[in-house]
């Protein structure tokens, strides 16, 4: 199992992000103002953060950048538009209530 499947298997909301990038910081901040407890990796800053960027690029179908990488419930929902598009359609809440990130 690579590392990217290992660690959104562990929590309801995975963020990959760098601590660099401010499109990064949007996407947590939104998710946190939901009330959801965002498990973060900045691959800038993680051991394996070039193999994770490896893994995700390969799942994304493109090269680097692919931070922010928002996966909810296991799954690759897509980087900040999607994410921002989804919030913005009423989309993201009932999404998250049904991956167990949300109580209310």
């Amino acid at each position: 199992m690579d590392q990217v499947t290992k660690l959104v298997s562990e929590r309801a909301v995975v963020v990959f992000t760098s601590s660099r990038s401010s499109m990064c910081d949007s996407v947590t901040f939104l998710l946190n103002n939901l009330g959801v407890n965002v498990a973060v990796y900045e691959l800038d800053k993680e051991q394996r953060g070039r193999e994770m960027q490896r893994e995700l690029a390969r799942r994304i179908g493109r090269g680097p950048p692919v931070v922010p990488a928002v996966f909810i419930g296991g799954n690759l929902i897509g980087g900040i538009n999607r994410v921002m598009a989804m919030n913005l359609a009423g989309e993201l809440v009932p999404m998250l209530k049904n991956a167990g990130a949300l109580w209310l």
